[in-house]
């Protein structure tokens, strides 16, 4: 059993129109103004999820600055989870910069069924991670409803990439610090904070954090899978980033590491189906 936690669909009226809306959105533009930067429907990601061999995905849209934006891509995302129920599950995107509309939509989305926050992209959205006045809403309303947020993450050294940002491990950290009760989800395995966590105090704040391998052939090595699963096997969950990787790209790095059995079950679906709530698929992967 396979849960990938980190997908992305797109409405088709904003494929179609994707150079209006890379004018409308600069971190859009951005990531999308190339042509060739793939941008996918809810049936696409089912397509590669069966290619795969992948049970269930999170997915999300696009985290727009502009509120009416994220509300768009949330009716999608709510469309294609009560359409492909058994195979989605939804997380919803708002801009914490504006908190009063974030936790309006948030309310609605989780009536429609989503069931977790994100992506969140602090550098594209116009806030810090560690803006601990302007966070308090999002993630009093989160940890009260149980849901966890999934935050963009970036490393504070190596390459450049479009979307590399300024959400360093510190930054994480700081928000973990505020609000330990928050479950949070970092992409890209956090920039590498949970490296961090062989530091005592570190692993105290970061109790409630996980970590996705989104993107991970793009950033690290395959030696990153056997090491980190060893340090944090409870806490890694098995995410592409698609439709930058295909799920099936992603699980062929996985798979030819040599991980044990039991790590290898927790990474691809038993941790993710925990932090998510799916207890009888918790039990299956178990």
């Amino acid at each position: 059993m396979i849960i990938d936690i980190h997908t992305h669909i797109t409405a088709p009226e904003t494929i179609t129109q994707r150079e209006a809306y890379c004018q409308r959105d600069a971190w859009f533009g951005a990531l999308y103004e190339n042509p060739r930067a793939r941008l996918a429907t809810a049936e696409a990601l089912l397509e590669a999820l069966d290619e795969a061999g992948v049970d269930r995905a999170v997915a999300f849209g696009f985290a727009w600055a502009d509120m009416r934006l994220c509300q768009a891509a949330n009716d999608y995302t709510i469309e294609a989870v009560r359409r492909y129920g058994d195979r989605l599950i939804g997380f919803a995107v708002v801009n914490p910069r504006q908190p009063q509309e974030a936790i309006h939509e948030l309310e609605r989305c989780v009536a429609a069924g989503l069931r977790g926050v994100g992506e969140l992209m602090p550098d594209g959205q116009g806030f810090s991670l560690d803006d601990v006045s302007l966070l308090a809403p999002l993630a009093q309303f989160t940890a009260a409803h149980h849901l966890p947020i999934l935050v963009d993450s970036s490393e504070p050294v190596g390459h450049h990439y479009p979307g590399k940002g300024t959400v360093s491990p510190e930054v994480i950290y700081h928000f973990a610090q505020a609000f330990p009760e928050v479950t949070l989800i970092c992409a890209h395995w956090g920039g590498g904070l949970l490296f961090y966590e062989l530091m005592p105090e570190v692993r105290r704040a970061l109790a409630h954090a996980y970590y996705d391998t989104a993107a991970s052939p793009f950033l690290y090595d395959d030696r990153i899978l056997p090491l980190l699963a060893q340090l944090v096997p409870h806490k890694i969950c098995f995410g592409s980033d698609f439709p930058l990787l295909s799920p099936a790209r992603c699980l062929r790095s996985f798979r030819s590491v040599g991980l044990e059995p039991e790590p290898l079950k927790a990474l691809l679906g038993g941790n993710a189906a925990r932090i998510l709530g799916l207890t009888n698929f918790a039990s299956t992967v178990a």
